[in-house]
């Protein structure tokens, strides 16, 4: 839902510079503005662009789905391919992701299939996939909250010696809830082996970032927690990969969280209920447009002959295969048992919640009982 807020205000970026490793023409920088950190090989940044071309395509899809009223809302990352893949792409198979609602993108490269991320969204289940056997947690709606969760999961498993990272998601209005402080704070004290991933897209739906925070970066919240802050181009990939493979390693070798924001911007609606036109200028739509991720990344690689009309064929080919599966996914009439609701509540099952569910149950059964008579009926006439 969206506030709907007219204020078209000029948009101020931070005056601190992000880290970067290529810029807006897809050249390799040097020297203060990478921060030390080295472009990752020709071979990795080729992965991540299919990855990036597949998840914006699937992306693409979904919004098409939702406008034909095939599933209830979709936030889009259209445009943030470069945070959500540059940083989920650092952890491995055994690793935690906790995401929030925005990451669908990120569940697809961490290897869900379209049925399952798109499940909740069109009404069918709360999580549509075993969170277990992904490592992955259900995407969250509330602010922050998956960020508590992911800084208990990670103290748990290095009190068992468990050598894994949680990495979760939050957005630049997560930061100003109290329960991202608490995450912060714990995992600063407790030196958990988390890595909070901040997509500053500049409005938590209708409210810039200049309405947030003074703060000069969300980067430099860090430090007030005693840990790393990393202020990054979101639209540059390499940079996003590299600077999260450091802190995942830093996180995994006993060093505690960092905090990456991760300066990108929303080119899509915040779902399809909201009309971004009310709270933004369409000529700051277009300047971030000529900053994508994907046509940086494209020109790097055709400059450095990774890039080749066989590959770039291939990498479209499988985007629609994809696209496909994800129509075919949707077009499917789910068979839904209501019952469900009270599957996976408690633990242990409340004397409350079984008189609820005997109740609904006998409903179902009144209903079914005088539907089946109805059809008796008209098949006698």
């Amino acid at each position: 839902m969206s506030l709907n807020v007219e204020h078209h205000e000029p948009r101020v970026l931070p005056s601190e510079k992000p880290i970067r490793l290529l810029d807006n023409a897809g050249h390799a920088l040097h020297g203060r503005e990478t921060g030390g950190f080295e472009l990752p090989p020709v071979e990795r940044l080729l992965d991540l662009y299919r990855r990036m071309v597949i998840a914006r395509r699937f992306d693409v899809q979904v919004t098409a789905l939702t406008k034909q009223g095939r599933l209830a809302t979709y936030p889009s990352a259209y445009g943030q391919e470069a945070c959500e893949i540059g940083v989920v792409s650092a952890i491995t198979a055994d690793d935690w992701l906790f995401p929030t609602y925005r990451d669908s993108i990120a569940l697809l490269t961490r290897g869900l299939e379209p049925g399952e991320i798109l499940q909740s969204f069109r009404g069918d289940w709360h999580n549509g996939w075993d969170q277990h056997a992904h490592r992955t947690a259900a995407m969250a709606t509330p602010l922050a909250t998956q960020a508590l969760h992911a800084v208990g999961l990670a103290h748990a498993a290095r009190l068992r010696n468990d050598p894994i990272v949680t990495l979760t998601y939050l957005g630049d209005g997560a930061t100003s809830e109290g329960d991202a402080h608490e995450a912060f704070n714990f995992a600063a004290v407790w030196q958990t082996p988390t890595v909070f991933l901040v997509q500053n897209n500049q409005f938590a739906i209708s409210t810039p970032i200049a309405r947030q925070t003074h703060a000069t970066t969300l980067a430099d919240k860090a430090v007030g927690y005693g840990m790393p802050g990393y202020h990054v181009d979101g639209n540059d990939v390499a940079a996003m990969f590299a600077v999260a493979t450091a802190a995942v390693d830093r996180a995994r070798s006993g060093g505690g969280p960092t905090l990456i924001e991760g300066l990108t911007y929303r080119i899509e609606s915040h779902t399809n209920s909201d009309d971004p036109t009310r709270y933004r200028a369409p000529r700051d739509v277009e300047h971030w447009k000529r900053r994508d991720p994907i046509e940086r990344l494209e020109k790097y690689l055709v400059s450095e002959g990774a890039l080749t009309d066989d590959v770039r064929a291939e990498i479209t080919e499988a985007g629609e295969t994809l696209a496909a599966r994800t129509r075919d996914a949707m077009s499917e009439s789910p068979e839904l048992d209501p019952l469900e609701l009270f599957d996976h509540v408690y633990a242990t099952p409340r004397a409350a919640l079984a008189e609820q569910r005997s109740a609904l149950e006998a409903e179902l059964a009144a209903h079914a009982g005088h539907a089946a008579h109805a059809r008796e009926e008209v098949a006698a006439r």
